[in-house]
Protein backbone atom coordinates (compact mmCIF):
# COMPACT_ATOMS: atom_id res chain seq x y z
CA UNK A 1 0.00 0.00 0.00
CA UNK A 2 2.58 2.05 0.65
CA UNK A 3 3.83 1.51 -3.35
CA UNK A 4 0.44 2.63 -4.03
CA UNK A 5 0.46 5.76 -2.33
CA UNK A 6 3.46 7.12 -3.84
CA UNK A 7 2.04 6.34 -6.95
CA UNK A 8 -1.38 8.32 -6.42
CA UNK A 9 1.28 11.19 -4.88
CA UNK A 10 2.80 11.56 -7.81
CA UNK A 11 -0.96 11.57 -10.08
CA UNK A 12 -1.94 14.41 -7.65
CA UNK A 13 1.94 16.12 -7.85
CA UNK A 14 2.51 15.94 -11.61
CA UNK A 15 -1.02 15.29 -13.49
CA UNK A 16 -3.41 17.19 -10.75
CA UNK A 17 -5.54 14.03 -10.57
CA UNK A 18 -8.49 15.00 -9.20
CA UNK A 19 -10.03 13.01 -6.19
CA UNK A 20 -12.38 11.29 -7.89
CA UNK A 21 -9.65 9.96 -10.79
CA UNK A 22 -6.97 9.23 -7.17
CA UNK A 23 -9.59 7.05 -5.69
CA UNK A 24 -10.52 5.24 -9.04
CA UNK A 25 -7.06 4.13 -9.39
CA UNK A 26 -6.64 3.54 -5.65
CA UNK A 27 -10.09 0.89 -6.07
CA UNK A 28 -8.41 -0.78 -9.02
CA UNK A 29 -4.74 -0.92 -7.49
CA UNK A 30 -6.37 -2.34 -4.38
CA UNK A 31 -8.83 -4.93 -5.97
CA UNK A 32 -5.20 -5.92 -7.40
CA UNK A 33 -3.47 -6.79 -4.94
CA UNK A 34 -6.07 -8.69 -2.80
CA UNK A 35 -6.75 -11.02 -6.08
CA UNK A 36 -2.68 -11.48 -5.64
CA UNK A 37 -2.85 -11.74 -1.95
CA UNK A 38 -5.41 -14.64 -3.03
CA UNK A 39 -2.75 -16.17 -5.29
CA UNK A 40 0.21 -16.11 -2.88
CA UNK A 41 2.33 -13.27 -5.40
CA UNK A 42 2.94 -9.51 -5.11
CA UNK A 43 2.26 -6.26 -6.24
CA UNK A 44 6.00 -6.11 -7.36
CA UNK A 45 6.57 -9.42 -8.87
CA UNK A 46 3.02 -11.21 -10.27
CA UNK A 47 3.00 -14.17 -12.66
CA UNK A 48 2.93 -13.40 -16.61
CA UNK A 49 0.09 -15.38 -16.82
CA UNK A 50 -1.76 -14.16 -13.70
CA UNK A 51 -4.11 -10.65 -15.38
CA UNK A 52 -5.42 -12.37 -17.90
CA UNK A 53 -6.46 -15.14 -15.56
CA UNK A 54 -7.89 -12.61 -13.10
CA UNK A 55 -9.83 -11.13 -15.95
CA UNK A 56 -11.10 -14.33 -17.13
CA UNK A 57 -12.63 -14.78 -13.70
CA UNK A 58 -14.02 -10.78 -14.19
CA UNK A 59 -15.74 -11.94 -17.39
CA UNK A 60 -16.91 -14.69 -15.73
CA UNK A 61 -18.83 -12.75 -12.74
CA UNK A 62 -20.09 -10.84 -15.28
CA UNK A 63 -17.76 -7.89 -15.86
CA UNK A 64 -17.89 -6.43 -18.79
CA UNK A 65 -14.75 -5.54 -21.67
CA UNK A 66 -14.95 -1.83 -20.89
CA UNK A 67 -14.47 -2.14 -17.81
CA UNK A 68 -11.45 -4.69 -17.55
CA UNK A 69 -10.04 -2.01 -20.10
CA UNK A 70 -10.26 0.61 -17.74
CA UNK A 71 -8.77 -1.60 -15.49
CA UNK A 72 -5.70 -2.19 -17.15
CA UNK A 73 -5.33 0.86 -18.05
CA UNK A 74 -4.74 1.99 -14.03
CA UNK A 75 -2.25 -1.16 -13.91
CA UNK A 76 -0.65 -0.43 -17.07
CA UNK A 77 0.09 3.64 -15.65
CA UNK A 78 1.01 2.09 -11.91
CA UNK A 79 3.73 -0.73 -13.54
CA UNK A 80 5.04 2.41 -16.20
CA UNK A 81 5.68 4.08 -13.10
CA UNK A 82 6.91 1.66 -10.31
CA UNK A 83 9.57 0.73 -13.73
CA UNK A 84 10.81 4.79 -14.13
CA UNK A 85 11.20 4.46 -9.99
CA UNK A 86 12.93 1.23 -9.88
CA UNK A 87 10.15 -0.12 -8.16
CA UNK A 88 10.13 -3.40 -10.56
CA UNK A 89 12.44 -4.66 -12.75
CA UNK A 90 10.26 -5.24 -15.76
CA UNK A 91 6.70 -4.04 -16.79
CA UNK A 92 5.00 -7.33 -16.52
CA UNK A 93 1.51 -5.73 -18.61
CA UNK A 94 3.98 -4.76 -21.30
CA UNK A 95 2.34 -7.69 -23.77
CA UNK A 96 -0.69 -7.64 -21.92
CA UNK A 97 -3.54 -6.30 -24.62
CA UNK A 98 -7.61 -6.48 -25.10
CA UNK A 99 -9.40 -6.15 -27.84
CA UNK A 100 -10.28 -2.80 -29.12
CA UNK A 101 -13.29 -1.12 -27.34
CA UNK A 102 -15.50 1.14 -29.51
CA UNK A 103 -16.74 4.06 -27.43
CA UNK A 104 -20.07 3.91 -27.10
CA UNK A 105 -22.89 6.98 -28.21
CA UNK A 106 -23.79 9.08 -25.21
CA UNK A 107 -27.07 9.06 -23.47
CA UNK A 108 -28.41 12.75 -24.50
CA UNK A 109 -31.92 14.61 -24.74
CA UNK A 110 -33.06 16.13 -28.00
CA UNK A 111 -34.13 20.07 -26.75
CA UNK A 112 -37.67 19.40 -26.53
CA UNK A 113 -36.55 17.43 -23.45
CA UNK A 114 -34.13 19.55 -22.16
CA UNK A 115 -36.48 22.72 -22.50
CA UNK A 116 -39.04 20.54 -20.14
CA UNK A 117 -36.30 19.25 -17.76
CA UNK A 118 -34.52 23.27 -17.26
CA UNK A 119 -38.53 24.42 -16.68
CA UNK A 120 -39.13 21.33 -14.06
CA UNK A 121 -37.94 23.02 -11.02
CA UNK A 122 -40.72 24.87 -9.02
CA UNK A 123 -39.89 28.18 -8.64
CA UNK A 124 -41.72 29.82 -6.44
CA UNK A 125 -39.04 28.64 -4.09
CA UNK A 126 -35.72 29.57 -3.01
CA UNK A 127 -34.61 25.95 -3.85
CA UNK A 128 -36.66 25.94 -7.29
CA UNK A 129 -34.80 29.24 -8.07
CA UNK A 130 -31.55 27.51 -7.38
CA UNK A 131 -32.27 24.29 -9.69
CA UNK A 132 -33.34 25.84 -12.27
CA UNK A 133 -30.14 28.45 -12.17
CA UNK A 134 -27.90 25.08 -11.87
CA UNK A 135 -29.82 23.61 -14.71
CA UNK A 136 -29.31 26.14 -17.36
CA UNK A 137 -25.69 27.00 -16.29
CA UNK A 138 -25.25 23.21 -16.77
CA UNK A 139 -27.04 22.85 -20.10
CA UNK A 140 -25.61 26.33 -21.36
CA UNK A 141 -21.95 25.75 -20.64
CA UNK A 142 -21.91 22.13 -20.89
CA UNK A 143 -19.88 21.77 -17.35
CA UNK A 144 -19.18 18.03 -15.83
CA UNK A 145 -21.39 18.51 -12.57
CA UNK A 146 -18.52 18.16 -10.50
CA UNK A 147 -17.10 21.65 -12.17
CA UNK A 148 -21.12 22.77 -11.59
CA UNK A 149 -20.66 22.39 -7.73
CA UNK A 150 -17.38 23.59 -7.38
CA UNK A 151 -17.78 26.99 -8.15
CA UNK A 152 -17.20 29.82 -6.32
CA UNK A 153 -18.89 33.47 -6.63
CA UNK A 154 -15.77 34.75 -8.02
CA UNK A 155 -15.71 32.57 -10.99
CA UNK A 156 -19.31 34.30 -12.16
CA UNK A 157 -19.04 37.43 -14.14
CA UNK A 158 -22.15 38.52 -15.36
CA UNK A 159 -21.39 41.41 -16.69
CA UNK A 160 -19.31 40.11 -19.63
CA UNK A 161 -21.59 36.93 -19.21
CA UNK A 162 -18.96 34.35 -18.79
CA UNK A 163 -18.06 31.85 -16.10
CA UNK A 164 -14.48 30.83 -15.29
CA UNK A 165 -14.15 26.90 -15.08
CA UNK A 166 -11.05 24.95 -13.02
CA UNK A 167 -11.45 21.37 -15.28
CA UNK A 168 -9.73 18.18 -14.78
CA UNK A 169 -5.59 18.96 -14.22
CA UNK A 170 -6.54 22.30 -12.68
CA UNK A 171 -7.22 23.18 -16.18
CA UNK A 172 -9.37 26.69 -16.05
CA UNK A 173 -11.43 27.55 -19.34
CA UNK A 174 -13.75 30.69 -19.65
CA UNK A 175 -17.50 29.31 -21.37
CA UNK A 176 -19.85 31.91 -22.43
CA UNK A 177 -22.90 31.89 -20.01
CA UNK A 178 -25.94 32.43 -22.80
CA UNK A 179 -28.35 34.99 -22.01
CA UNK A 180 -31.14 32.57 -20.02
CA UNK A 181 -28.18 31.23 -17.70
CA UNK A 182 -26.91 34.68 -17.27
CA UNK A 183 -31.13 36.08 -16.43
CA UNK A 184 -31.35 33.09 -14.23
CA UNK A 185 -28.15 33.33 -12.04
CA UNK A 186 -29.06 36.93 -11.44
CA UNK A 187 -32.02 36.27 -10.27
CA UNK A 188 -30.95 33.27 -7.90
CA UNK A 189 -28.10 35.47 -6.62
CA UNK A 190 -30.50 38.44 -5.76
CA UNK A 191 -33.07 36.38 -3.70
CA UNK A 192 -32.70 32.64 -3.10
CA UNK A 193 -29.12 32.59 -2.30
CA UNK A 194 -29.37 35.16 0.56
CA UNK A 195 -32.04 33.05 1.89
CA UNK A 196 -30.75 29.52 1.65
CA UNK A 197 -27.51 30.83 3.32
CA UNK A 198 -26.78 31.82 6.58
CA UNK A 199 -23.39 33.79 5.41
CA UNK A 200 -24.25 34.49 1.90
CA UNK A 201 -20.31 35.90 1.86
CA UNK A 202 -19.04 32.57 2.03
CA UNK A 203 -17.24 31.45 -1.30
CA UNK A 204 -19.75 28.69 -2.76
CA UNK A 205 -21.69 29.39 -5.45
CA UNK A 206 -24.67 26.71 -5.13
CA UNK A 207 -24.74 25.56 -1.65
CA UNK A 208 -25.70 22.53 0.29
CA UNK A 209 -26.02 21.88 3.54
CA UNK A 210 -23.89 24.45 6.20
CA UNK A 211 -23.32 26.75 3.42
CA UNK A 212 -20.76 24.44 2.01
CA UNK A 213 -20.92 23.73 -1.75
CA UNK A 214 -23.91 21.14 -2.79
CA UNK A 215 -22.31 17.57 -3.67
CA UNK A 216 -22.27 15.90 -6.87
CA UNK A 217 -24.32 13.17 -5.23
CA UNK A 218 -26.70 15.59 -3.93
CA UNK A 219 -27.27 17.04 -7.70
CA UNK A 220 -27.45 14.02 -9.22
CA UNK A 221 -30.79 13.22 -7.05
CA UNK A 222 -32.04 16.25 -7.64
CA UNK A 223 -32.11 15.94 -11.75
CA UNK A 224 -33.19 12.92 -11.24
CA UNK A 225 -36.19 14.31 -9.19
CA UNK A 226 -36.65 17.29 -11.70
CA UNK A 227 -36.65 14.27 -15.05
CA UNK A 228 -39.54 12.65 -12.98
CA UNK A 229 -41.74 15.86 -13.01
CA UNK A 230 -40.64 16.39 -16.57
CA UNK A 231 -42.02 13.08 -17.88
CA UNK A 232 -38.57 11.90 -19.22
CA UNK A 233 -37.85 8.57 -18.83
CA UNK A 234 -34.82 7.85 -20.87
CA UNK A 235 -31.81 6.68 -19.03
CA UNK A 236 -30.07 9.62 -17.51
CA UNK A 237 -25.90 10.55 -16.14
CA UNK A 238 -24.65 13.51 -14.40
CA UNK A 239 -23.46 14.08 -18.16
CA UNK A 240 -26.69 14.10 -19.95
CA UNK A 241 -27.26 17.97 -20.17
CA UNK A 242 -23.05 17.95 -21.04
CA UNK A 243 -23.71 15.73 -23.87
CA UNK A 244 -27.28 17.65 -24.69
CA UNK A 245 -25.17 21.08 -24.65
CA UNK A 246 -22.33 19.82 -26.98
CA UNK A 247 -24.81 17.40 -29.52
CA UNK A 248 -26.96 20.08 -29.40
CA UNK A 249 -24.56 22.87 -30.75
CA UNK A 250 -23.09 20.49 -33.61
CA UNK A 251 -26.44 19.66 -35.15
CA UNK A 252 -26.86 23.67 -34.87
CA UNK A 253 -23.16 24.00 -37.00
CA UNK A 254 -20.88 24.44 -34.42
CA UNK A 255 -17.22 24.04 -35.21
CA UNK A 256 -16.14 20.40 -33.67
CA UNK A 257 -12.71 22.03 -32.18
CA UNK A 258 -15.06 25.03 -30.50
CA UNK A 259 -17.10 22.31 -28.82
CA UNK A 260 -13.95 20.74 -27.96
CA UNK A 261 -12.63 24.02 -26.16
CA UNK A 262 -15.74 24.67 -24.56
CA UNK A 263 -16.10 21.26 -23.35
CA UNK A 264 -12.39 21.51 -22.17
CA UNK A 265 -11.37 18.21 -23.57
CA UNK A 266 -7.37 18.26 -23.82
CA UNK A 267 -7.74 15.79 -26.93
CA UNK A 268 -9.71 16.22 -30.14
CA UNK A 269 -10.62 12.79 -30.18
CA UNK A 270 -12.10 12.66 -26.83
CA UNK A 271 -15.05 15.21 -28.53
CA UNK A 272 -15.20 13.62 -31.85
CA UNK A 273 -17.60 10.65 -30.29
CA UNK A 274 -20.76 13.66 -30.44
CA UNK A 275 -20.23 13.67 -34.43
CA UNK A 276 -21.83 10.42 -34.68
CA UNK A 277 -24.99 11.27 -32.85
CA UNK A 278 -24.86 14.55 -34.58
CA UNK A 279 -24.53 12.59 -37.49
CA UNK A 280 -27.17 10.00 -36.41
CA UNK A 281 -29.77 12.85 -36.21
CA UNK A 282 -28.69 14.83 -39.43
CA UNK A 283 -29.87 11.15 -40.86
CA UNK A 284 -32.67 10.83 -39.32
CA UNK A 285 -33.66 14.49 -40.21
CA UNK A 286 -32.40 13.31 -44.57
CA UNK A 287 -34.60 10.36 -44.10
CA UNK A 288 -38.41 11.86 -42.91
CA UNK A 289 -37.85 15.51 -45.26
CA UNK A 290 -36.13 14.67 -48.45
CA UNK A 291 -38.51 12.84 -50.92
CA UNK A 292 -35.65 10.05 -51.77
CA UNK A 293 -35.31 9.49 -48.42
Amino acid sequence: MDLIDAFLDSLWLERGASEHTLAAYRRDLSAWCAYLAEQGSELTAPPDDMLIAWFDERRAQGYQLRSNARLLSSLRSFYRWARLNGNVERDPLATIKLPRVQPGLPHTLDEDEVGRLLTAPDTATAMGVRDRAMLELLYACGLRVSELVGLTLDALNLKQGVVRVRGKGDKDRLVPLGDEAADWLERYLRTARNEMMTDPMRPALFPGRSDTSMTRQTFWHRIKAHAVTAGINKPLSPHTLRHAFATHLLNHGANLRVVQLLLGHSDLSTTQIYTHVAQARLESLHAHHHPRG
